[in-house]
């Protein structure tokens, strides 16, 4: 591997997946695209994964294992930065699957468009069904090519949706996953951009990307569906209660507004947006909670009122929003607790579904 010329750095973090890594790694191995070095860093898992990885890596000399001491996924992930020898890197759960051909369209792109970002749709794998999710509205296959006042674009929709995008504002955070992403390596390396633990910020997705984006002067989308977001793991991060979410989130919120006022980006509108549509993420932490419907409200009823949310509502473009968005959120600047849960209630069960 001492040419890093079109290698690939796949990163992925491991902990507590034995059960779904063997379809993870063969997913990897069996690229197309052979240029590859397939970094796993397995984070103190209690499990058998670190056996499993062994296993591969006995028969495909591209897989590197590092075992390291429990330091989360952010951890993990910047361990893979660092190791990473590639010209170009790509973050994959290691619970989740990327199609035979995915690193291999990616780097067309990449040297088609001489582009420093690449990224994809991908589809939520539930038990009895896949659904994919759509980035951008073009047809499948098609690409868009983001530079200048598009670049700029794409970038501010890392820090929260605007305008006309608020008519699905179920797209908040489909373009701000870590993964479905091909970056250049040197973007990332000499610009020091690392993923900030999870316990200071609940999610670092965003953070980490809004960050990266200040680097990438040119970017390829292709409408191609090449993750799969499994959606059945029970010990999957996004299906734990977070009692901190809340606090962790107003952590995430002014170290984005930091980047935001340091690099001097046009996105405040775009950040209190983001902030005004995540009372929906601390509703759904909120009613998995082992509490009472009494304590959920309550709780919710402390979020929506407090100050720096009470902001964002307020200011939110809401002419824009469909009709029970438009509900929720009056709801919300009437500080009705009851009304709020019972609707978080609702889109819980339609996102299981």
């Amino acid at each position: 591997m001492e040419n890093k010329n079109g290698l690939v750095s796949i990163v992925l973090p491991i902990y507590n997946v034995e059960k779904y890594l063997p379809q993870c790694l063969d997913s990897v191995v069996n690229q197309s695209y052979k240029n590859l070095e397939i970094i796993c860093v397995n984070d103190a898992s209690p499990d058998g994964s670190a056996d499993i990885v062994k296993k591969y890596a006995e028969s495909d000399s591209r897989i590197v294992l590092i075992n390291q001491e429990n330091q989360g996924l952010s951890g993990a992930r910047n361990t893979g930065i660092n190791a990473a020898t590639g010209e170009y890197i790509m973050f994959l759960d290691s619970d989740d699957w990327i199609d035979t051909d995915t690193c291999k369209a990616a780097v067309e792109q990449m040297e088609n468009e001489k582009a420093q970002l690449v990224m994809w749709s991908y589809v939520r794998e539930f038990p009895d069904k896949s659904i994919k999710k759509n980035i951008f509205d073009v047809p499948e296959n098609e690409t868009i090519v983001f530079e200048n006042q598009s670049m700029e674009n794409l970038h501010r929709r890392i820090a929260g949706l605007t305008c006309e995008e608020l008519r699905s504002p179920e797209n908040a955070d489909s373009a701000v996953t870590a993964w479905g992403k091909l970056f250049k390596l040197d973007a990332i390396k000499e610009n020091n951009c690392l993923f900030t633990d999870t316990k200071i910020v609940g999610t670092e997705d965003a953070l980490f990307n809004l960050e990266a984006f200040c680097y990438i002067k040119k970017a390829v989308f292709i409408n191609r569906y090449f993750n799969h977001y499994r959606k059945d793991n029970g010990t999957s991060l996004t299906r734990s209660y977070k009692p901190a979410l809340f606090n962790q989130w107003q952590e995430l919120y002014t170290r984005m507004g930091r980047i935001i006022k340091e690099k001097n980006l046009p996105f405040d509108r775009a950040l209190d947006n983001r902030i005004a549509l995540s009372i929906i993420g601390i509703g759904l932490n909120e009613i998995i909670c082992d509490s009472t419907a009494f304590e959920k409200i309550k709780k919710l009823k402390s979020v929506i009122t407090s100050p720096k949310y009470k902001k964002a509502y307020s200011a939110l473009e809401r002419e824009y929003l469909p009709i029970h968005w438009k509900l929720f959120f009056t709801f919300c600047k009437m500080g009705f607790g009851t009304g709020v849960y019972i609707l978080i209630k609702c889109i819980d069960k339609l996102i299981g579904k």
